[in-house]
């Protein structure tokens, strides 16, 4: 429990940029969550990420949770969840890309736009291939789209078809304020539409550093909130990506004193989730599909 005696108060000079997406309130803030009274953590917006390619390098453990290998069974499970967005990760292999975009284009206009929940298009992570892919996804949407992520390396390819197609961007920087700043600014200098920002810095779960990664979060919502129009985007944070890189949750060679395997894995991606909830995220990515509910309060 928090302290009662410790002085909390904070002068709020500006809140949050308020974004509406496809219905969806993102943004808005007035305070961090932990100091609302009567906060409650269903609040939260919720998305599940989907591989569009089930390769090795995907967790078992999740394969097992969907219950399929296949993208479009799993893509159709993911719209039927309590989540509020589905993300899709594009991980395709660079010598695959230009053989992939085809099947890429022929889904996305096989999308309803009045029934589908709203979708972040995500790409590779890797250079190369998304300064073809994302404007390509922002360009064949059959909706607006949170497109996920141009860098520093990327966001000249990137942000003018972003900013064309009306989409919201992704914008990430390695857990530094000053450069999230810095590539705000040169995103809008390039066309792109302040409100049209989500600022991800690079932190997800608690295979980085939590408190690190916390106290950065902490540091851009604080600019915010102190009237810092740079900075005073709604942040999304990336759990599953993160969660997933570490041992603890892909692997079940630990002793028994570890406990069960599936609860851990759930649990270590849930309490990342909650730490950048109580951060100032506004929107967390999670890919373990039970996350889904216990975020939102509904178990």
């Amino acid at each position: 429990m928090l302290n009662s005696n410790v002085d909390l108060s904070f002068s709020i000079k500006e809140k949050i940029r308020e974004t509406n997406f496809c219905g969806l309130s993102i943004g808005g803030d007035t305070t961090f969550p932990f100091l609302k009274e009567n906060n409650n953590i269903a609040k939260a917006i919720v998305a599940i990420e989907i591989p569009y390619i089930f390769d090795a390098n995907y967790p078992e453990i999740l394969k097992q949770e969907w219950n399929t290998n296949n993208f479009k069974n799993t893509f159709e499970k993911a719209m039927q969840s309590n989540a509020d967005i589905v993300s899709i990760k594009f991980n395709i292999k660079e010598e695959n890309l230009s053989s992939e975009l085809d099947g890429i284009k022929k889904f996305l206009q096989s999308l309803n736009p009045n029934t589908t929940k709203p979708l972040i298009l995500r790409g590779a992570n890797n250079t190369q291939i998304d300064r073809i892919l994302l404007p390509f996804l922002a360009q064949n949407a059959p909706k607006e789209t949170i497109i996920a992520f141009a860098d520093e390396d990327t966001y000249e390819e990137i942000v003018p078809i972003v900013a064309e197609n009306n989409h919201i961007l992704v914008l990430r920087t390695p857990i530094d304020i000053n450069l999230a700043k810095e590539l705000n600014v040169l995103s809008n200098d390039k066309g792109l539409d302040l409100n049209k920002i989500l600022i991800d810095p690079d932190m997800g779960g608690l295979g980085y550093g939590l408190e690190y990664g916390y106290s950065i979060i902490e540091k851009i919502r604080l600019a915010g909130f102190d009237g810092d129009t740079m900075l005073n985007m709604p942040i999304i944070a990336f759990i599953g990506e993160e969660s997933y890189r570490s041992k603890e949750a892909k692997s079940n060679t630990f002793t028994e004193e570890w406990g069960d395997f599936k609860t851990r894995s759930l649990m270590w991606e849930i309490t990342g989730a909650t730490a950048m909830l109580v951060a100032g995220a506004n929107i967390v990515v999670v890919w373990h599909p039970k996350c889904i509910n216990v975020l939102k309060g509904l178990e």
